[in-house]
């Protein structure tokens, strides 16, 4: 949340020079880059959580002049169509493309994104909107593991609208409704619980696979 409290400042001041329109335009062209341009493999937080709650108190601060549906329903329209490029992109450039891209820890990274998605499926696509780690890639998995293309629409709209409009609209009511804003840790505490579960999980199955697969002496 502390990243957030930043963001706020920053995004206050942008939006006091620039005005609304392109305040709107910043936050959605971040949020869909996090995952259309893959900029969310190097920045994940400046395009994920804490960017909707720092632009959702900026709403609240300034509500007479930003709108906060037309913050939110921007937003869910812009994590949508940013999966959907993801999606379409891992379904042509595929797995090549990725390994060519990642370095060691990237690859890594990747794999345990496919177990991820091989064992929750449909759900997988909901649940990674919440986690750094799994938002860039899940959309790339599903495309080249070809998913059905309209269980990954269902998916993606339930996420973006989670996720999306869920997040911008907490900030904006954290603003001002203290209760609220005590959910919104609780909330972000229970995700990044649920991450680091899910990563020991998977460092678990990765350790008795190697020593299952590794040469008897």
């Amino acid at each position: 949340m502390i990243l957030a409290s930043a963001l706020d400042t920053q995004m206050s001041d942008l939006l006091a020079s620039a005005g609304p329109i392109l305040f709107y335009l910043v936050v959605w062209g971040l949020v869909f880059a996090g995952t259309g341009l893959f900029v969310g493999v190097f920045i994940p937080f400046i395009t994920g959580d804490s960017l909707l709650f720092a632009a959702g108190l900026v709403t609240a601060a300034a509500s007479e002049t930003l709108n906060v549906w037309i913050l939110a329903i921007g937003v869910g329209i812009a994590a949508f169509v940013g999966d959907q490029v993801g999606f379409i992109l891992g379904r042509h450039l595929g797995r090549p493309y990725l390994d060519k891209k990642a370095g060691p820890r990237m690859a890594r990274l990747i794999v345990r994104v496919e177990r991820f998605y091989l064992k929750y499926g449909w759900w997988s696509v909901v649940i990674a909107r919440f986690m750094p780690w799994a938002r860039v890639f899940i959309p790339w998995i599903a495309g080249i593991g070809r998913m059905n293309y309209t269980k990954f629409l269902t998916s993606n709209l339930v996420g973006a609208v989670a996720w999306g409009v869920g997040l911008a609209l907490v900030g904006f009511f954290a603003a001002s409704i203290p209760g609220v804003k005590i959910a919104a840790y609780v909330i972000a505490g229970f995700f990044i619980l649920l991450s680091v579960i899910f990563g020991f999980r998977t460092w678990i199955q990765d350790r008795r696979e190697r020593k299952l697969n590794s040469p008897a002496r």
